[in-house]
């Protein structure tokens, strides 16, 4: 009786009332969809037992985020190179044609942020208001706090972390013995490169620097070890120039990206490719979304594979935690791969203000480890390395 009262009687309801034929109208289409399968539901059908789907995104260096954290790098490498000793934090944001720094640095080097700014701008492509950003007129502002250190002056030593901290590593053999990368973020973040590769050497003239890449895989599990077994959909927005039609777009970026960057034995006949699914995207940059350093630290690290502690890495000196310690997790993790101790890892490392070693470590194989092994109780605080699970017997001579 509720929707016949609202459905044949809606021209007479009351003004209060019209929000709600909103939402009536809106279930309505819910039902009615809710019998219709969808080509992505039909294939997910198909799957088999003990298959799964991942996916993955990445972004361009055009990208408002992404435009963020090469800045703050940037300002980085600056000091860095004239004083390798520099503590800089530098975080960036962007938005119209304003760009915004803020941050500590502590450095022998005298380096112009605002060149540096501009510079970094103009090496990505942002030449013009009309694509997202002007490098020769956007607004600068420099809001840091500089301590510039006399050239005879000797940097504190520091041993221990400055502030609290929590780093993730992950590695995985699912596809390859060498990268170690999950296969979803590794092909997302091909294409983001091989767009910027044919915008750079003007093989495709009407392409901008802003974009975003998604790669969906089907995976199969078995014994706790996964494996790729085929893309189950693509997608690939990308910014171009006002001249070039929305057909040439998809086919040009399916064959000359996507076909060109993703292995012909992972792509079928189900496989679904999606360009510029919204229609045109001529304005990016900071024009069409606000930029920050930081906002983009899962595309920075596994793709959504592995937990991530929050940080950014980018605008930070190698004796910040978040950054040098994450890289080490990374490092030990790989390690244990390469080393065949198992198919895939993750490693958590927590650090506590004025500690020179972690406090806490967590390493899951999960299933994975192809050694047996017992657990030992040890002391972190008093252990400079973590006693081995896994102990050889000495051969006899």
């Amino acid at each position: 009786f509720f929707f016949f009262f609202f459905f044949f009687f809606a021209p007479k309801t009351p003004k209060p009332l019209k929000c709600g034929l909103y939402w009536v109208g809106r279930v309505k289409a819910l039902m009615i969809s809710h019998h219709k399968k969808s080509e992505d539901m039909v294939s997910l059908e198909a799957m088999g037992a003990g298959h799964f789907l991942f996916a993955s995104e990445s972004v361009g260096e055009g990208h408002p985020d992404k435009l963020c954290d090469q800045l703050s790098d940037a300002v980085l490498d600056a000091y860095l190179s004239q004083d390798p000793q520099s503590k800089v934090v530098c975080d960036i944001t962007a938005k119209g044609n304003l760009i915004m720094a803020f941050g500590e640095i502590k450095s022998k080097a005298n380096v112009s942020i605002e060149q540096v700014i501009r510079q970094t701008i103009r090496d990505i492509g942002y030449n013009s208001k009309e694509k997202g950003l002007d490098w020769e007129k956007c607004s600068v502002i420099v809001n840091v706090d500089i301590q510039r250190l006399k050239p005879d002056a000797d940097h504190e030593e520091e041993k221990h972390s400055a502030t609290q901290g929590i780093v993730f590593g992950y590695a995985t053999d699912e596809w390859d013995k060498e990268s170690l990368f999950p296969l979803t973020h590794y092909l997302a973040t091909q294409l983001c490169l091989r767009l910027t590769e044919l915008r750079r050497s003007k093989e495709l003239i009407w392409l901008r620097p802003d974009c975003k890449t998604q790669v969906a895989i089907e995976y199969s599990k078995n014994n706790n070890v996964i494996k790729p077994l085929r893309v189950f959909n693509v997608l690939v927005s990308t910014q171009h120039e006002k001249f070039v039609g929305q057909e040439d777009i998809k086919k040009t970026v399916i064959e000359r990206v996507i076909k060109k960057v993703i292995p012909a034995e992972l792509l079928d006949d189900k496989t679904v490719y999606y360009v510029n699914p919204s229609g045109s995207f001529n304005t990016g940059g900071p024009t069409a979304d606000a930029g920050l350093t930081g906002r983009k630290i899962v595309v920075d690290s596994y793709g959504g594979w592995a937990p991530h502690g929050g940080s950014a890495y980018s605008g930070k000196d190698p004796g910040k935690v978040s950054r040098c310690a994450a890289y080490y997790c990374r490092y030990v993790a790989k390690s244990l791969v390469a080393a065949g101790l198992c198919h895939r890892v993750k490693m958590q490392a927590v650090y506590v203000p004025g500690s020179e070693r972690p406090k806490s470590i967590f390493v899951d194989s999960f299933g994975t480890c192809l050694l047996y092994t017992s657990p030992s109780p040890r002391d972190l605080s008093t252990s400079r390395m973590p006693s081995s699970a896994c102990k050889k017997k000495k051969k006899k001579k």
